[in-house]
């Protein structure tokens, strides 16, 4: 039996959150109406300007009582993460580990990033002492996904917090219980205000924090879903910053470590069930060393089985409908000439998708094109790797890639067109906090984590001080005629040269 969408069990009021593994509900959450969303962003607003005047340092030990309690709690938070995605322990752990590395560096780097930095001023302006600073935005409203939903909603959720600003987060409607606990847990450090508040429901939930009147949007979740949330937003203006969809590509030089290639691809495309925004979908594999790489990769997927048993790899897909996804991703590759070497239509259940590997498949297949979300992989010869990162770069998509060479991996990585590349190891992006993450095209725009997390939460506020009288006075129409002609003297002495 395939497990259903959770629905309100009385109409507006409250609805169950499911386990994906048995149906089981792990949960009853209420279905926050306009209203209700409304009251939470008009009470964080009060809420930011207390935390704002807490300073850097006040908001930097909040964090790091927070990332105390989290760590010493992490075998409970886990628990909620398997009960809510299916996903093992330890994937609910390394995820969890991540956000509190996260909640670390925000808190310790915001002063340094954020606060006041003098600019030079420019001789023509020379009696002035010029300043920038980035203030708080006021209320971030925050909407996660329920992939990754500690580590994912947090690296929007950390970065506000410690540029200023209160948050009001919408978790998933798969994952309320996650974005319960870290709010909870949130808010026994910060009992004063409420500066970190959830909201729970469906989408409609969603679109009411879009027109609530927060200052900023942070999604996380389909293209299609944020191409909607710009939508709406434009209509009052609401700045948006969109984590979308990914199509990422590994490519494989001549050179490369094959077995180190062969292991991050099996990782990437199969963890986590292959729900991963920046999970490997595809890879282009030089063809001196493409049959060895594809021995490889079948090799180390044999032993990788989907499950909710201690000894799976990794557990059941999520949301139920991305079954049909993967299993149409699947049939469409093998009706186009594809190959099945590991797995195939038949490897996708009711709840489960167990592995496939797909070659040969044709480069304008769904299973190349679209982001599938699923524990697949597509592997591709190529002759040479311009071939490859033309290849690569041929997609609305651009999240991750991951570039496998001895000799090139800068180089190649320079020419992919995403927001991030890790270099002879999988995914490593996402764990370094001082990288900023996001993507171009499709994949959305704005970018969280490191010094670009924290800006993309505040806005910048120049300031520019007279500390004398200019001999030039410029700004005023008592100025003579002679001091225009002096300006064109010096601008060409100092621009005019050929």
């Amino acid at each position: 039996m395939t497990a259903v969408q959770p629905k309100p069990t009385s109409v507006g009021e409250t609805f169950d959150s499911l386990s994906p593994a048995t149906d089981e509900v792990v949960g009853t959450y209420p279905v926050h109406s306009a209203e209700d969303v409304r009251a939470a962003v008009d009470s964080a607003r009060a809420a930011a300007e207390w935390w704002d005047g807490l300073g850097y340092a006040g908001r930097a030990d909040r964090l790091r009582q927070w990332k105390g309690v989290i760590t010493r709690r992490l075998p409970q938070l886990c628990q909620v993460v398997r009960d809510e995605t299916g996903k093992p322990i330890a994937d609910a752990q390394l995820e969890s580990v991540l956000a509190i590395e996260h909640i670390a560096w925000a808190g310790k780097h915001a002063r340094k990033i954020l606060g006041k930095q003098r600019r030079s001023a420019g001789l023509l302006m020379s009696n002035q002492a010029a300043t920038v600073e980035y203030r708080p935005l006021g209320v971030v409203g925050v909407i996660g996904p329920w992939n990754y939903p500690v580590f994912t909603p947090l690296g929007s959720i950390v970065y506000a917090l410690a540029a200023g600003n209160a948050v009001v987060f919408k978790p998933s409607e798969y994952t309320p219980g996650v974005g319960k606990w870290l709010v909870d847990a949130f808010a026994e450090i910060v009992p004063e205000h409420p500066v970190l508040q959830l909201v729970t429901g469906f989408g409609e939930t969603g679109a009411a924090l879009v027109g609530a009147g927060v200052d900023k949007i942070a999604f996380t979740g389909s293209t299609a879903t944020g191409k909607k949330i710009m939508a709406a937003a434009a209509q009052t203006l609401t700045p948006v910053v969109i984590e979308a969809g990914g199509k990422d590509p590994v490519l494989v030089d001549a050179d490369a470590d094959l077995d180190a290639a062969a292991d991050a691809t099996v990782w990437g495309a199969f963890s986590n069930s292959g729900q991963t925004c920046i999970g490997v979908e595809r890879v282009y594999v030089h063809e001196r060393v493409h049959d060895e790489f594809v021995a490889k990769v079948v090799e180390k997927s044999r032993d990788i089985r989907a499950g909710s048993d201690e000894d799976a790899q990794y557990g059941p897909v999520t949301m139920p409908s991305q079954l049909a996804v993967i299993r149409r991703h699947i049939a469409d590759a093998i009706e186009r000439g594809g190959r099945a070497v590991i797995g195939g239509v038949d490897s996708v259940g009711d709840r489960y998708a167990q592995p496939t590997v797909l070659v040969d498949v044709p480069e304008d297949s769904e299973a190349v094109r679209e982001e599938t979300f699923g524990p697949t992989v597509t592997i591709a010869k190529v002759r040479d790797m311009d071939e490859a990162v033309d290849k690569a770069n041929a997609t609305r998509y651009g999240l991750g890639s991951t570039v496998f060479s001895k000799s090139r991996g800068v180089e190649l990585a320079n020419r992919l067109r995403t927001g991030m590349t890790a270099i002879n190891a999988p995914l490593s992006f996402a764990g370094i906090a001082s990288l900023p993450f996001g993507g171009v095209g499709d994949s959305g725009f704005g970018r969280i984590h490191g010094p670009e997390g924290l800006r993309e939460f505040a806005r910048s506020k120049a300031v520019a001080r007279q500390r004398f009288t200019a001999p030039l006075t410029l700004t005023s129409f008592d100025r003579k005629e002679s001091t225009d002609a002096l300006v064109a003297k010096l601008i060409t002495i100092m621009h005019g040269k050929r």
